[in-house]
């Protein structure tokens, strides 16, 4: 069982439960379990029920849909202090995709029921989920743009630029990775990320991709212009 003082820590990470009052974190912490995962082991798969949200206390996530003929597609990655699972819990439907453990990861879940009562008397905190649920949800769309009309060039541009107003110039994302996010194979996105090293636009070390210029990236992840 996880100490109440750790979850409140651990809570206190997150940008949705940051501001709550000592005792609001104290009452949401003694509804925390903690949950250890092993490297690529699955916290939940895409079409079950959603009885459980998380917050991660360290390592990483990656949440991902798998195509008909098995091919898989990262949908985001997810890193200490962030939340996963929440969309499903809020419209009571089944988690919408999957999610995996990229490294040895810690997680706190809580319960949707649990959650709900809590939120009850505290719609500011509802209202703060709904504003980073519409971010999550125009990120999507135009992630699914990006995917459906523009090149990979672009398409990798777009990825890094995003990754990197979360995290900053460094990103710690193996070229696999990124492929994935991109929608692309990692043979394209060796050939894509060596030209963008060539340019001047990144350089990289082993699961790491730093970022050189952004003012150049963010130009060609807008494309050629239109005309």
């Amino acid at each position: 069982m996880l100490p109440p003082s750790a979850a409140v820590q651990i809570l206190r990470q997150s940008l949705i439960f940051s501001s709550l009052s000592d005792d609001e974190l104290n009452e949401l912490a003694k509804l925390a379990v903690e949950r250890s995962l092993t490297p690529n082991e699955f916290i939940f798969w895409d079409g079950d029920s959603p009885e459980w949200f998380y917050l991660i206390a360290e390592g990483r996530v990656k949440v991902l849909k798998h195509s008909s003929s098995g091919k898989e597609f990262v949908i985001a990655f997810f890193g200490a202090g962030e939340m996963f699972g929440e969309v499903a819990v809020f419209e009571g439907k089944p988690y919408p995709a999957s999610a995996q453990a990229v490294a040895e990861t810690r997680v706190v879940g809580i319960r949707r029921e649990d959650f709900l009562a809590f939120l009850a008397s505290r719609p500011q905190v509802a209202l703060r989920i709904i504003n980073i649920l519409g971010e999550r949800l125009r990120d999507a769309q135009s992630r699914l743009r990006d995917l459906a009309v523009e090149r990979v060039e672009p398409r990798l541009g777009s990825v890094l630029l995003r990754l990197s107003s979360k995290l900053g110039l460094t990103l710690p994302f193996t070229r696999q990775e990124i492929a994935d996010m991109a929608g692309t194979t990692t043979e394209t996105a060796i050939r894509v990320m060596s030209q963008f090293r060539d340019r001047g636009i990144v350089s990289s070390t082993r699961g790491r991709i730093i970022i050189r210029d952004k003012k150049k990236l963010r130009l060609l992840s807008e494309g050629p212009p239109k005309v």
